[in-house]
């Protein structure tokens, strides 16, 4: 009797040659949510919260340095766009819904990605480091105009994690990576001289600014 197996066939893998060299290139697009962890002051009787999330943008540029089989240092400086919405609420109703805080950010973030085993064109990885980032839109004053009466630091030192994937393709690697960044200074200006408006201030105890990041990577 002739029996024949038949074994799973691998499929031709894609030329990677990029992945040894000891530098190479590319560049990032992609979307953002940005949050804020806001701490409430205990004696407070207006209560803070985001109200709404809205999506932003993200372009980078990609420096990948080559360090070992598994391992890569990237630097990807870029901008980043976005804002949040902070409502406030008394004794259960909408106080204000008005404090909309826009950020225009450079960012510099330096990472370090751990690839593991690729299993025909694709490879998964992790990737975590610190981000430092400017806030262009960062005001000296109050906009007591649009009656926004809260006002943000422009620098501040994030940590950053994630995962993706690597896909290889014919011509170019496509990385899809969703990572989350998280800001260590309190980045909430405490200064109470904003136009007789000290309550929204006052409610806040500390503020640390949270970014959620979908980043599509072409190298």
């Amino acid at each position: 009797m002739h029996v024949n197996s038949f074994g799973q066939k691998q499929k031709p893998k894609n030329d990677s040659w990029y992945d040894d060299k000891p530098l190479h290139f590319g560049f990032s697009l992609g979307g953002n949510l940005m949050d804020f962890n806001i701490n409430r002051t205990d004696t407070a009787r207006l209560l803070p919260e985001v109200s709404l999330l809205n999506p932003g943008i993200n372009i980078q540029i990609i420096s990948n340095l080559h360090l070992h089989k598994y391992f890569d240092l990237r630097f990807l400086p870029g901008v980043s766009f976005g804002q949040r919405n902070v409502r406030y609420y008394l004794d259960g109703s909408i106080y204000n819904e008005r404090q909309r805080l826009e950020s225009s950010f450079l960012e510099f973030p330096l990472l370090l990605k751990y690839k593991g085993a690729r299993l025909n064109n694709v490879r998964p990885y992790i990737v975590g480091g610190i981000n430092y980032r400017y806030d262009l839109a960062g005001k000296k004053d109050y906009d007591v105009e649009k009656q926004v009466y809260l006002r943000l630091r422009r620098s501040d030192l994030y940590y950053e994690f994630g995962a993706g994937f690597d896909f290889y393709l014919p011509y170019f690697k496509l990385s899809v990576e969703l990572k989350m960044s998280n800001g260590i200074r309190d980045i909430l200006v405490h200064d109470r001289n904003n136009g007789g408006h000290e309550e929204y201030v006052d409610a806040i105890k500390r503020m640390h600014s949270q970014i959620w990041i979908l980043a599509f990577h072409f190298e």
